[in-house]
């Protein structure tokens, strides 16, 4: 079965490419991996001090599990296309390189800044652009054409 690696955090550019690849699965009879990575937050070592406020690993996959399940139900009320949800700690790009190594395709959201600044993607989607190993979609938002 094929398998599209989809980036996803909590922008509006990560719902679109969400939206782009739930409807790409179900063209190709594809399953999704959406990949939500994380960095877990440092923690200065102070003799004395006791820092309680961290949230452990579980607590941060928890939050992102809830936080893609969340997106996933305003997108695709009932999906129909089989997923699974991957949170990992680590960089965004680092992350979906890694889990998309073997995957049919990846699919990443930009922001699309327009003018000359569009033309340069963002950091996430062009070092997904430049390392991953399998072909990359970059869903961009829709132009606006003025009357």
């Amino acid at each position: 079965m094929n398998r599209i690696v989809v980036g996803i955090d909590a922008s509006e550019h990560a719902r679109r490419a969400l939206e782009w690849a739930f409807a790409e699965a179900e063209l190709r009879g594809a399953e999704l991996e959406l990949v939500h990575a994380y960095l877990r937050p440092e923690v200065a070592y102070v003799p004395g001090m006791v820092v309680t406020d961290i949230a452990s690993d579980s607590e941060l996959q928890a939050a992102a599990r809830e936080l893609v399940e969340e997106m996933v139900g305003k997108i695709v009320p009932r999906p129909t296309v089989p997923y699974e949800v991957t949170v990992q700690a680590g960089g965004a790009a680092g992350v979906l390189c890694g889990r998309a190594a073997d995957a049919d395709l990846a699919v990443v959201g930009a922001r699309g800044l327009g003018g000359f600044r569009g033309l340069l993607l963002g950091s996430v989607s062009q070092q997904v652009v430049t390392h991953s190993l399998c072909p990359v979609v970059v869903v961009v938002p829709e132009r606006r054409h003025h009357d």
